[in-house]
């Protein structure tokens, strides 16, 4: 008798037949899937996933909150350390080149007689630009418009220096070409040099507006967020609530709770946040500017002032250079550019140094009045006296200097005012995103806490 054979599927039936009967359980991701789905479809299952969602929404919603105040916090700090600094610097970088433009050709109508404050001035003027240039070219590294303008800078400034030394050279010797040479030289300042000037202050002044904006805005993807994540919060509750017949689940009151509490630290910080960069925006960076728009308008007029005497009278360049500047600084406080609107925007603690500079500047212009009469009369001399003198004394050039000091008194008012307002809005963003953070793990704990509690009770 033959060894019987026995098949693979004879074999099966017979070594288990306790599991006649039973489907055969799929292994692999399609069997896991499946598991997954038959255990959603329990009370437990669903319980697991609903706390699963809500968790990772409250998550996600502290996740997104903390990266976007952290960010605009970033912002906020680099306004006060960075953007506002390189934005006032390139305006006294500007301020600076038209006022040793401005001092040299002062300096060239005393000749012999220059004393020597008016030298110091004019070589602390090119020692400041210098100064200052070399700081922009080392912290100005995302705007390829203003570091070329740098760049320019730096190679214009030793060209202008030479230029003044030889007018001053020449006319020591009582040529002159000394005249000639220092035109020169205030041309390259007026036409090459300022312009440059003028592209390094609109690309700051535009950075610093940019980060301005960034700073204030409202972290709006968190703030739905967190009202997405409130709002699942009460459904559930009010779910549980009707299958269940209880009012409270602690856990998941306290999520809400959580979550409550960052979205209105969230909207209340965000627009704390705002208001303060727009009071530093308001009192300090905006009227900074413009009474720096003015200070340089007005140290232009007066190099054409002192130039148009070194050009004695032999064109009306300057004198139509003067006008051209002047004209705007004499306009209504409605009129930006003016004298009387850099006093209308000035906060009020500069009000007394801007009333004393509208005075100076009143003065500054009824003497300049009378030197370019008596000018035009031919009196060279009594037109020189009248516009600057080594003793000072009732000339154009003290007005303009008292009025300059006043300007100088009113933008440390203006510089401080923007610091007191925007130095502590970076810390509190700070501190706003690392509250979001810690709130929304804490709601994510409550949730778990909540659903854990309702899971125990199908054990």
């Amino acid at each position: 008798m033959g060894t019987p054979v026995i098949t693979q599927k004879q074999g099966a039936v017979a070594g288990l037949p306790a599991q006649a009967g039973r489907q055969p359980v799929p292994r692999g991701p399609r069997g896991a899937l499946g598991r997954l789905r038959s255990q959603a479809q329990t009370p437990p299952g669903r319980l697991r996933l609903a706390g699963g969602v809500l968790a990772a929404l409250v998550l996600l919603f502290g996740t997104v909150a903390a990266w976007q105040v952290a960010d605009r916090a970033v912002v906020a700090s680099q306004v006060v350390s960075h953007s506002q600094p390189l934005s006032q610097d390139a305006a006294e970088i500007y301020r600076s080149l038209a006022d040793a433009d401005t001092t040299a050709a002062g300096g060239f109508l005393l000749a012999g007689a220059e004393p020597p404050e008016i030298r110091k001035r004019y070589q602390d003027d090119l020692a400041t630009a210098a100064r200052l240039l070399a700081q922009a070219a080392a912290r100005t590294g995302s705007s390829p418009e203003a570091q070329r303008s740098v760049a320019e800078l730096n190679q214009q400034l030793p060209r202008y220096a030479g230029l003044v030394e030889t007018a001053r050279a020449n006319d020591r010797q009582g040529l002159p070409l000394g005249g000639a040479y220092l035109r020169y030289a205030s041309k390259l300042m007026q036409q090459t040099m300022l312009p440059n000037a003028q592209k390094l202050v609109d690309a700051e002044a535009e950075q610093l507006d940019r980060d301005q904006e960034t700073a204030s805005a409202y972290p709006l993807v968190a703030l739905l967020l967190g009202l997405l994540a409130l709002g699942a919060l009460a459904r559930y509750q009010v779910v549980l609530f009707r299958r269940t017949n209880r009012v409270f689940n602690v856990g998941l009151v306290g999520a809400s709770a959580a979550v409550l509490v960052a979205v209105v630290w969230l909207a209340a910080g965000s627009a704390a946040a705002g208001s303060a960069l727009a009071d530093s925006r308001q009192t300090g960076s905006r009227p900074l500017a413009e009474l720096n728009r003015v200070r340089i308008s007005a140290l232009q007029a007066h190099a054409a002032e002192n130039l148009n005497l070194v050009d004695r009278g032999s064109s009306d360049t300057y004198s139509k250079a003067w006008k051209t500047l002047a004209d705007p600084l004499n306009g209504p406080s409605r009129q930006p550019g003016s004298v009387a609107w850099a006093s209308e925007v000035a906060p009020s603690g500069a009000n007394a140094a801007m009333t004393e500079a509208g005075k100076q500047f009143a003065a500054w212009q009824k003497r300049h009045q009378a030197a370019a009469d008596q000018q035009a009369s031919g009196d060279y001399d009594a037109a020189l006296r009248a516009t600057l003198s080594a003793t000072g004394g009732d000339t154009s050039d003290a007005a303009f200097k008292a009025m300059d000091e006043q300007f100088g008194k009113a933008a440390a008012v203006e510089q401080g005012r923007f610091e007191a307002a925007a130095s502590g809005v970076g810390g509190s963003l700070e501190l706003l995103a690392v509250g979001a953070a810690v709130l929304a793990v804490g709601a994510a704990i409550g949730v778990v806490r909540g659903v854990g509690r309702r899971l125990a009770e199908y054990r």
